[in-house]
This record gives C-alpha cells, sequence and structure tokens, in this order.
C-alpha cells in the first residue's frame, strides 16, 4: 500500500493535526488519536473535489513580492473606500464594469488572481469571458480604467505567470 494512498496531502494532514491540538489545549493520548484520525479523513474525503494534480511551489521569492504588493494595495483600498462610504456624495461614485485582457490561463493561477482581486476592496472578480479570454471587473469608483488595466496586467498577471506558467 502507497503511502499517497492513505495521505494524499500530507502536509495538509499535519496542519489539520496541529490545528486540532491547539483549538482544542490539549496533547492528551485522545486528542492526539482523534486528531490524526480527522487529519487522515479529511483529506481523503475531499480528495475528488481537488481534480488537478498539487502545483511545486516554485519561486518563493516571486510570490513573495506578489503577496507583499497585494496586502499593501489591500489597506490602502481599505482607506480609500473607508473614505468614499463614510465621506463622499453618493451622486460622485463612478462605478462601473472593466474589462481586462488576460494572458494568464493556468487554472490555480487564475485561481490565485481572483482571490487577490476580490481580497481588494472597491474591486470584484465577475467572469472570464470565454471567446476572449477577458477579465470582466467591477470597480467601486472609477477614475482611469487603463490604470487598472495596467496595474493587473503588471502587479497581478506578470508575476503569476512567472509562478504558474512555467511549471
Amino acid at each position: 500500500m502507497s503511502l499517497r494512498r492513505w495521505l494524499p496531502s500530507p502536509m495538509l494532514s499535519a496542519a489539520l493535526l496541529a490545528m486540532w491540538l491547539m483549538l482544542n489545549q490539549s496533547v492528551a493520548p485522545a486528542q492526539i488519536l482523534l486528531g490524526t484520525l480527522l487529519a487522515i479523513a479529511a483529506p481523503l474525503m475531499t480528495k475528488p473535489l481537488r481534480p488537478m494534480t498539487p502545483v511545486p511551489f516554485r519561486k518563493p521569492l516571486v510570490m513573495a513580492r506578489l503577496l507583499t504588493l497585494s496586502l499593501i494595495e489591500i489597506i490602502r483600498s481599505c482607506f480609500n473606500v473607508s473614505r468614499i462610504i463614510l465621506f463622499a456624495k453618493p451622486k460622485g461614485l463612478n462605478s462601473q464594469f472593466i474589462k481586462v485582457p488576460l494572458d494568464l490561463k493556468h487554472p490555480h493561477g487564475l485561481a490565485l488572481l481572483s482571490c487577490l482581486i476580490n481580497s481588494t476592496p472597491g474591486t470584484v472578480w465577475v467572469e472570464i469571458l470565454p471567446d476572449t479570454h477577458d477579465l470582466v471587473l467591477h470597480v467601486f469608483d472609477l477614475h482611469d480604467a487603463q490604470w487598472w488595466v495596467d496595474t493587473i496586467k503588471t502587479r497581478y498577471e506578470k508575476p503569476l505567470i512567472e509562478i504558474f506558467d512555467t511549471v
């Protein structure tokens, strides 16, 4: 029997066990046993939900830079959206949809791009148009559509292509 058969995601299992023990604030044998059963069963039961093979973690510096810039953008957007909601007149808002042409095709890269965009206040990922592979994005207060296109293409998509399309 293969170890991969019983532990399809060893890191996930280890994290689940550690989380179980921390949440219960106990390392009693019963808690370790119950946590181990949970750590083995949960990945086994969710394995059919993950049809793609895991992507090897490559380019950690590019990923760190991407996540750092994203965190800075999220914080900046929190302040901007809060200021708009609290102090701007509703008639002064320019809420619109824009299209961003994407070169990124990797499903994991697209999923991460979606997470980053949806985590940024004031923006919402709407859909990818299947015929053109354009991202439709809703912007809460749009002033310059080209700035958004350039930002997504250079700040987010370019590093994601570097991380995922070289796999």
